[in-house]
């Protein structure tokens, strides 16, 4: 853990000036990891408070998304370098991350515009090969640091895995690490409206729902309770697990399947893992074996503790504000972190309109003000939702069923059948509907 004296602090502040005067004129050294003020710089250059820059941020607008070329994506590590450090436990200081910023985007703007409507060739083939794609800079700067701050607020609530009916590895194993627990953190939807909006964001985030309308159709819709898992240095990983044929029993399993038809791609259920921190090459973290969604047999001895064939065992290198999207039929875990700072990303876990595999939406009477039978997620989740985000907590059931559908621009429609159709079903069932 770094502290920041008085002269590093003048140094960080002149440099902040320099870089908000003229961003694109920055020279690529600064954000070497060889530049002395690599330890204490941030990500976030326009404001002085990552909660104030959360708040002056809207969630983003798909009215300027018409264009249609693609930001960078890609399966592949990348060759640059960043470092993240922990700050002072001062109350008032914030987790600080530093990584890649791109020299395209100036502004938000320029950014929104080149978001795609629709899933690309190259990202569609890069999915169906590997079970996963990388999908760069979804979230900008200012947000990366208004997600630390909201975390960092809320850190005495995580929960450690210390009980051994917890742990998610095997002893001595390389997923294990040195031994300190993984760390939960509930609770990411439920901060308010500042300290919650950039992981509401992601619900139909724009540069995200194209692929998953790629991925899981139209009327796709958020199937587990989002949340943050964090590790400290040596924390433990996970080992193998998943698959359309599941990698230790070698039963298929339709739960978490993987198909490809006529070009239609299909996950029954997509995990969207949003990096918080810099995992670079080695560092451990999420780790994946490409293909095996595609598997026909369970994993051989030893290998979903990364003790057998661990060359087919791999860890993409991502930065701060990348999302990760696997199909849980893609066999993944993690490996145990070797990092000075602390791991964070937050999990999300997304199905087609019509598979449901969490039960979370629906609420116990009484549970976040839900009434008796209700179908609904904790109330809390639907504050401050635009009506994109708010499609996307329907529970399931087909489109055709009036369901919500996020449109290429991002507003909404709904899918019904005709009016005759409905009130013979009305006639028939005495229900709105069958």
């Amino acid at each position: 853990m770094h502290f920041i004296d008085s002269k590093s602090a003048l140094l960080t502040t002149s440099y902040m000036l320099l870089l908000q005067a003229s961003r694109r004129a920055i020279a690529p050294a600064a954000f070497s990891t060889c530049a002395p003020l690599h330890n204490y710089l941030s990500r976030s250059t326009s404001s002085s408070s990552p909660v104030a820059a959360a708040a002056a941020a809207s969630p983003a607008s798909f009215k300027n998304s018409q264009k249609t070329s693609s930001l960078f994506v890609s399966t592949q590590p990348t060759a640059a370098s960043s470092t993240n450090q922990t700050s002072s436990s001062s109350s008032t200081s914030s987790f600080s991350t530093m990584a890649s910023t791109s020299d395209d985007a100036s502004s938000a703007t320029e950014q929104q515009q080149q978001y795609p409507i629709a899933m690309s060739e190259a990202e569609r083939y890069l999915f169906d090969l590997n079970g996963y794609i990388i999908i760069r800079d979804v979230l900008t700067p200012d947000q990366i640091a208004a997600a630390h701050a909201a975390i960092d607020a809320h850190l005495t609530d995580a929960i450690p895995r210390s009980d051994p009916t917890l742990r998610n590895a095997v002893e001595g194993s390389p997923m294990y690490g040195s031994g300190p627990p993984r760390l939960d953190l509930g609770g990411i939807f439920e901060w308010g409206s500042v300290e919650s909006e950039v992981f509401k964001s992601i619900l139909a985030h724009p540069r995200l729902v194209p692929l998953f309308h790629g991925l899981l159709g139209k009327g796709y819709r958020l199937d587990h309770i989002p949340f943050v898992l964090m590790n400290n240095k040596g924390g433990e990983g996970f080992q193998l697990h998943g698959g359309t044929v599941d990698c230790v029993s070698g039963d298929y399993n339709h739960n978490l399947a993987y198909t490809c038809h006529n070009g239609s791609i299909r996950s029954s259920l997509l995990g969207c893992n949003v990096m918080l921190v810099d995992h670079n090459p080695g560092d451990g973290g999420f780790c994946v074996v490409p293909g095996s969604h595609k598997s026909n047999f369970k994993m051989p001895e030893g290998m979903v503790d990364g003790i057998n064939h661990s060359e087919y065992i791999q860890q993409p290198a991502t930065k701060a504000g990348d999302v990760v999207l696997f199909s849980e039929g893609t066999v993944h875990g993690a490996m145990g972190w070797q990092s000075d700072i602390q791991r964070r990303c937050a999990l999300y876990r997304f199905a087609p309109a019509t598979c449901g595999y969490g039960r979370s939406y629906f609420s116990p009477d009484g549970v976040g003000g839900a009434t008796a039978s209700s179908c609904t997620w904790p109330l809390k989740f639907y504050d401050d939702l635009n009506d994109a985000q708010l499609a996307v907590l329907e529970p399931p059931y087909a489109n055709r069923l009036d369901r919500p559908n996020i449109r290429e621009d991002g507003s909404v429609e709904i899918t019904q059948r005709s009016d005759r159709k409905r009130q013979h079903d009305k006639e028939v069932f005495k229900t709105k509907y069958f």
